[in-house]
């Protein structure tokens, strides 16, 4: 938390995080070019705000993509605000719609203290899953090319469902994803999920990449993954739920 408050505090990385918002996954070169600064002093910049999570990179190509990264300020709101200001907690993940929308690429990063295998087995067990996924489990064999579906005890049919396209345990696990809540969300059509875990000392960093979205796909296929990591994450550190209430919505009906 140190770190976030740090990066926030200075006005030049703010208007970095801005620039990010507005154009998602910009290279260091057209950064540079919105600030009146040397290109080194963009540089450390963004280290800071990577080094607090904020940001997070890909390399496509010879090119290095800078994205904004939603899930530290969603931890924020789930440390402080949310127990002191429940009934204000959906206006202010209006923060979270506005770092994420006008993209077609979502990378989210975050540090979990727990081993690789642990982290694998939150992912893929079907009553481990249920307590940070607003209730929604999945069945799957885990095998390469399988099916996978997404189920709630309160729906007939699947939540969202997909194929296992890479599965490397307990390293990378890449599906396909298909929503199928609402009519707006099946007409989006098929994108992908991405899930990367690195060994970081006695924790993992888990790099969670959504993409192949089509223009203006709606904010409902990705806007709850800052929400699903933070659950994630309490889960393992902590043994108990998320409790904002955005995390209780359906959970509850799974109970």
């Amino acid at each position: 938390m140190d770190a976030v408050f740090k990066a926030l505090a200075d006005p030049t990385r703010r208007n970095l995080l801005d620039a990010l918002f507005e154009q998602d996954g910009q290279t260091l070169s057209a950064l540079e070019q919105r600030h009146s600064m040397t290109r080194i002093g963009v540089m450390k910049h963004l280290r800071v705000l990577e080094e607090a999570g904020l940001m997070t990179t890909k390399r496509r190509g010879r090119e290095k993509l800078h994205f904004l990264n939603p899930v530290p300020i969603r931890l924020v709101h789930d440390r402080w605000v949310s127990k002191y200001a429940e009934p204000w907690a959906a206006t202010l993940t209006g923060l979270k719609r506005r770092l994420e929308e006008k993209t077609m690429e979502r990378v989210f990063e975050i540090y979990i203290k727990a081993t690789p295998e642990r982290l694998w087995e939150a992912i893929t067990n079907t009553e481990m899953r249920q307590q940070y996924w607003f209730g929604v489990g999945v069945e799957s064999d885990w095998t390469p090319r399988s099916r996978y579906a997404a189920v709630h005890p309160m729906s007939p049919e699947a939540i969202h469902d997909g194929e296992n396209l890479e599965v490397d345990p307990p390293h990378r696990l890449v599906q396909s994803f298909n929503a199928l809540w609402s009519d707006d969300a099946k007409a989006v059509g098929t994108s992908r999920v991405t899930w990367d875990i690195e060994p970081i000392g006695d924790s993992c960093r888990l790099t969670v990449t959504h993409d192949q979205l089509p223009d203006g796909a709606p904010e409902e296929i990705y806007g709850g993954w800052p929400q699903v990591l933070s659950g994630l994450k309490t889960l393992l550190e902590t043994g108990e739920r998320l409790t904002t209430p955005g995390s209780l919505m359906y959970a509850g009906s799974a109970e």
